[in-house]
């Protein structure tokens, strides 16, 4: 699952020939990483990690997380978790025990994260950065519109000019809450 296909970035930049199909796809391909900066995963991926357990609540750092896969003790020779003793709050990624605790062991955990599909304003933010970025690099006459429209106004911090508060408005509902990276 991508964010936005080929196909998608052509039409967005009205692109019709197949001249510059290798560098698009390499812009294509480097969205996914600013994008999920803001949202957390969009592409449904594993992920494994060490928590610390400090009570009877693990909290996972990729959110959203779809499913949980393992639980192992790191340090111990325990068995892994009972998952059907564990309760998964997706969207936070807190994960709950039922009884007993987490909390003196360090945890290997792997899990999906990500989401089920592209929410369609996730993939209308992926295209308008695309252009914007097709845009700044080779102007409007090789596709991304003819306007004034890519003038940004002051940089974001940390990200210069490259991503639009037009793509940072559509990507609000999916934001990462503080703390999350």
């Amino acid at each position: 699952m991508a964010l936005l296909t080929l196909a998608e970035a052509k039409a967005q930049l009205d692109l019709d020939t197949t001249t510059n199909d290798v560098e698009l796809q390499a812009y294509i391909d480097s969205l996914t990483a600013v994008i999920e900066h803001h949202t957390g995963p969009v592409q449904t991926r594993t992920v494994t990690e060490t928590i610390e357990g400090r009570s009877s609540v693990m909290c996972l750092s990729s959110i959203p997380a779809v499913a949980l896969i393992s639980v192992v003790p790191t340090l111990t020779d325990d068995g892994p978790a009972d998952l059907a003793t564990l309760v998964l709050d997706a969207p936070t990624g807190i994960v709950r025990r039922r009884s007993g605790t987490f909390a003196g062991m360090m945890w290997t955990v792997t899990y999906t994260a990500g989401r089920a599909a592209v929410p369609p304003t996730i993939n209308l933010a992926a295209r308008i950065l695309l252009a914007h970025l097709w845009r700044t690099q080779y102007g409007a006459a090789r596709g991304g519109g003819g306007s004034d429209d890519y003038n940004v106004g002051d940089p974001i911090p940390g990200f210069g000019y490259a991503i639009p508060n037009r793509v940072l408005e559509l990507l609000e509902p999916y934001k990462l809450p503080p703390g999350v990276a």
